[in-house]
């Protein structure tokens, strides 16, 4: 297989009529899907081929036919966050240089501001085109798995975004594995959570073009609202979610299946960040038959490169494994002097795998930071990805996240890693999230956190019950509401500003 569009036809061919896509306003079935898609390809295909396709849609039907219709032209699609600021959409624009911008009615005004020089063609305007379907079939005739597919914009340490490039084999080699592990087919019923540019979206949404499943976009406003997020799960029958743990942790702080439980949930997948224990032990405890699973991976891995699926039981302070390298992908752990770590010892995690990115668009310095020959072989060229994230091998051979290397900091000559200390702020009841922050100007380490509890005492107590004297805050400061980025994880970078304003 060369193409991801063919398990699209494949699935098209057998399920013609099946809805495959919803969004609040529509539903699409898959032959609807790729009837849109080809016109607009066939509209894209008047600007050459192998080109950046920016989709500036939001998460909507109009949005998926874009982006396949990108895939059919012979390009690359990068889907836009119409509600980020316009610099930066600016920034990525001017990463891609010259690019073709697909917009639709509603995203035309924010099209309009960034284009520059850029071309803009709009959807209802593009679904009206005729198929040229010879021109589609010269297309895809010259194209190989090694041709790119999409590039996603990730935040950079030097303030511009960071395009990491995803090839078809790359992309195919991933949703081979992700289906088969889960089992995936047409009778799964997705409830999308993720933003369409964030990496957890390939999952749920290119399962749904290879097995032919659901893919219900949920309303960002029902996250809000757990009990009309239930509804929601009821009312499209949906049987399989993969969410970022904030977000399942919405049901658990409202204690909502104490109201109303999902009738027809099966399957609970979630990454991105750390699960804090305590949420998870929530849902476990409420929703019988239930499978859940820890997946874990990086952006530059496609999505995934490692998964636990619960098999026992954890306390609210234990950390949840991210278990186990997936098919057709290699992890290792090297110490900071290039060695293997030996069992239990931290490290950082290498990934060598199919899944891999070919590295970061426009980029070549940052590329050949992060993607390199591998430490532990100096007998033939073998690229690897250096992840960042500091791991180590538990007792039953499961992989344990630590934190980010940029979450680690040098205090009194002791390596202190934040995440163990949020790890043991999460397990107290009612704390409904929380991070640490460390002011390297004032030496000051503190944790931020959300919740009932008042006494900053009882907090202080469960994280000293945990770490070693050198690795507790300075301060604990409770705000009303944690700042949450666009794909619904902590703000870092906001919470350091709102920290500094109450200092």
């Amino acid at each position: 297989m060369k193409n991801v569009l063919e398990y699209f036809e494949e699935t098209t061919k057998k399920f013609p009529n099946k809805v495959g896509f919803t969004d609040s306003g529509r539903k699409s079935t898959f032959s609807e899907t790729m009837q849109n898609a080809k016109s607009i390809a066939s509209s894209l295909t008047t600007f050459g081929t192998k080109k950046a396709v920016a989709v500036v849609i939001d998460k909507n039907c109009n949005c998926i036919d874009a982006m396949l219709g990108a895939l059919y032209a012979g390009d690359y699609y990068i889907v836009v966050d119409v509600h980020s600021p316009q610099d930066r959409i600016e920034n990525i624009l001017s990463t891609l240089g010259s690019a073709v911008i697909i917009t639709d009615s509603a995203s035309l005004g924010v099209a309009n501001a960034v284009k520059g020089d850029n071309s803009v063609v709009l959807y209802e305007d593009a679904v009206k085109t005729a198929i040229d379907e010879n021109a589609l079939c010269a297309v895809r005739s010259a194209m190989i798995d090694m041709d790119t597919a999409y590039i996603l914009f990730t935040s950079g340490s030097t303030g511009m975004p960071k395009g990491t490039v995803i090839s078809h084999r790359a992309l195919i080699s991933y949703i081979n594995w992700v289906t088969e592990e889960f089992g995936f087919d047409e009778t799964t019923s997705f409830g999308s959570q993720t933003p369409l540019y964030f990496s957890m979206s390939v999952t749920d949404f290119y399962s749904t073009i290879k097995c032919g499943c659901t893919y219900n976009i949920i309303p960002k406003a029902n996250f809000s609202f757990p009990l009309n997020l239930i509804a929601y799960l009821d009312e499209h029958e949906i049987n399989t979610i993969y969410w970022v743990p904030t977000a399942i942790s919405i049901l658990s702080n409202w204690k909502a299946f104490d109201v109303a439980k999902p009738k027809y949930l099966k399957t609970v997948l979630f990454a991105g960040e750390v699960m804090p224990t305590k949420q998870l032990n929530y849902w476990i405890k409420n929703l019988d038959g239930v499978k859940f699973a820890n997946l874990f991976g990086p952006t530059e891995t496609t999505d995934i490169c490692t998964f636990y699926v619960v098999d026992r039981e954890f306390s609210n302070d234990e950390s949840l494994p991210i278990g186990k390298h997936c098919d057709n992908c290699n992890v290792f752990i090297v110490t900071d002097d290039g060695k293997q770590a030996a069992p239990g010892e931290e490290g950082e995690l290498y990934v060598r795998s199919t899944f891999m990115a070919d590295g970061y668009y426009k980029n070549p310095e940052k590329t050949a930071e992060a993607f390199v020959q591998n430490p532990l072989n100096n007998c033939y060229p073998e690229r690897v990805y250096k992840t960042g994230d500091i791991v180590k091998y538990n007792d039953f051979g499961e992989l344990i996240y630590i934190s980010r290397k940029d979450f680690q900091i040098k205090r009194m000559g002791y390596r202190i890693e934040l995440g163990e200390i949020e790890a043991g702020a999460n397990s107290v009841d009612k704390v409904k999230a929380c991070a640490c922050i460390y002011d390297k100007d004032a030496d000051c380490l503190a944790l931020v956190y959300e919740g009932k509890v008042k006494d900053p005492s009882i907090i202080f107590e469960a994280v000293k019950n945990k770490v070693p004297s050198y690795m507790m805050p300075d301060r604990f400061l409770r705000i009303k509401e944690m700042p949450k980025n666009a794909n619904g994880k902590i703000d870092r970078k906001a919470l350091q500003t709102i920290y500094k304003d109450l200092m």
